[in-house]
């Protein structure tokens, strides 16, 4: 992990599907974000979705407490501050100050879970302030090759 930079990222809305779960039940055989990135490609929503552009957004959002409480995971795109949709989830991230961390490059299915256990680790040892108001993953053209994939998360934080 490369160290994180500060970035304060204005409001935008992302509409796909979301299911509620936690990082403890993540961690289980009962994990439903694989379950959810599944669909999300077989019933290939990014066709459907009216998307400003082809970036996929993991949305973390909605949570309970903290990491260690409930949590909607929302895969989905951008779309315009006016889209509606009644068969689409639509979240809103909120206007927020950010650290931004990237991962290394590799298997996507084991640079996410590393960078977040990294990130979790960071913010304890440098006793960062989440928010919790949502955090979300970049997939964007750099995951083109998901054996060869880099991403960013954004995690919210306080503002100094």
């Amino acid at each position: 992990m490369t160290k994180p930079n500060l970035q304060k990222k204005d409001a935008f809305k992302v509409m796909g599907i979301s299911v509620e779960t936690s990082n403890e039940n993540e961690m289980t055989d009962q994990a439903k974000i694989p379950v959810l990135w599944g669909r999300f490609y077989q019933e290939q929503l990014s066709m459907q979705i009216l998307a400003l552009n082809y970036t996929v957004y993991g949305v973390y959002s909605d949570y309970a407490t903290d990491v260690n409480g409930t949590y909607q995971m929302t895969i989905g795109q951008e779309v315009d501050k006016d889209t509606q949709s009644d068969e689409w989830v639509t979240k809103t991230i909120p206007t927020s100050q950010y650290l931004v961390f990237t991962s290394k490059k590799g298997p996507i299915v084991q640079i996410v879970v590393e960078l977040w256990q990294e990130i979790w680790e960071y913010c304890k040892e440098k006793n960062i302030q989440r928010t919790y108001t949502g955090d979300f993953e970049v997939y964007d053209e750099r995951c083109a090759n998901p054996e060869d994939a880099q991403v960013e998360i954004y995690i919210a934080v306080e503002e100094k």
